[in-house]
């Protein structure tokens, strides 16, 4: 005999902590405002990489061309994490029985491989700067940089508060980040030629900022890979959840466990529980028990319990069954 019970999507009403290390907020509106912001965040690029490509062309400065090219391909990304958390909003339908949340993830992987190929484009750029240095304009170079420097700041502003719990904004605010420092390595660069006619600090500063935009790309992968591979989420220990589950009183083993993360912020349980509670109504009182303490406890909000009796091995017979045939007739 066995019940197999699915747990109820269960709406916070405010936002609340827990064991997982996410925090959970009232749904509905979140996902259109992370699209109006990076809508906001992917124009203000657009129209900075027009403004920066035509100063680089305007004053030969190579320095702005390469930074511009990082630009592009910046909005290339942000474009993505956006289609990402437009089709985040698409319900289940068809073979997509779990929604397309997913898509938020593989663009977080995009752009963290994005990072890196961005970071080794720079390394390659300026060591063959240092091989041929060449002469720099000062002023376009402040100009362009400092203006970047701006419009990032702003944009790290908008996207900050929203990228500490989703794996799409973080990847979207690393790249802001990058262009932050490309910028101040940019402008640092043109005040030393300035200053001290130091050419080659065009190129050392180039391979700071790669450095820096590549390893700030490996957690993200990290992450965005253990999501994909269906890691439990850091901070929620399956032992941890298989003791409180055989803690509930006619819980006697859990046979099987799974828990993985569907999305940023999504957790998702899948057990097999024996039990030893022989009516139905029971079994699901008990369902129903275990699925609330999961949500309250770990903030799983859909877990799938399977409950099912001891096995028929465990019956105990009666005396008479247990006699061999030489003693029946001994009696």
């Amino acid at each position: 005999m066995g019940s197999v019970a699915q747990g109820q999507r269960v709406r916070p009403t405010a936002a609340s902590n827990c064991r997982c290390g996410y925090p959970h907020l009232e749904e509905g509106s979140d996902n259109q405002k992370k699209i109006k912001l990076l809508g906001v965040v992917l124009s203000l690029l657009a129209s900075f990489f027009v403004f920066e490509l035509a100063v680089g062309f305007w004053s030969h400065s190579l320095s702005l061309l390469a930074d511009a090219g990082h630009m592009l391909s910046d909005v290339g990304a942000l474009g993505l994490t956006m289609t990402a958390a437009w089709l985040a909003r698409k319900p289940a339908s068809g073979r997509a029985t779990f929604g397309y949340q997913r898509a938020e993830v593989l663009a977080a992987l995009v752009n963290g491989i994005s990072l890196v190929a961005i970071a080794l484009f720079v390394t390659c750029e300026a060591i063959d700067r240092l091989r041929h240095p060449e002469p720099l304009l000062v002023v376009p170079m402040l100009v362009g940089a400092g203006f970047g420097l701006v419009i990032n700041s702003l944009n790290l502003s908008l996207l900050h508060q929203h990228s500490h719990h989703d794996l799409n904004m973080r990847g979207a605010l690393l790249h802001i980040v990058a262009d932050i420092a490309s910028s101040v390595g940019v402008i640092l660069a043109a005040l030393a030629v300035y200053c001290w006619n130091w050419v080659w600090i065009d190129a050392a500063a180039g391979l700071l900022v790669a450095a820096f935009t590549g390893l700030s790309a490996i957690p993200l992968i990290k992450s965005s890979v253990e999501v994909l591979m269906e890691y439990a989420p850091k901070g929620l220990e399956p032992e941890t959840v298989e003791a409180a589950l055989t803690s509930f009183e006619g819980v006697e083993q859990v046979k099987k466990l799974y828990i993985w993360t569907l999305t940023s912020g999504q957790v998702m349980l899948c057990a097999h529980l024996t039990v030893n509670l022989p009516s139905v109504e029971e079994r699901d009182r008990l369902s129903q028990d275990l699925q609330s303490y999961l949500y309250q406890e770990f903030a799983i909000r859909e877990a799938v319990l399977q409950l099912s009796t001891a096995s028929v091995s465990n019956f105990q017979l009666h005396p008479l069954f247990n006699q061999s045939l030489m003693s029946l007739f001994a009696g």
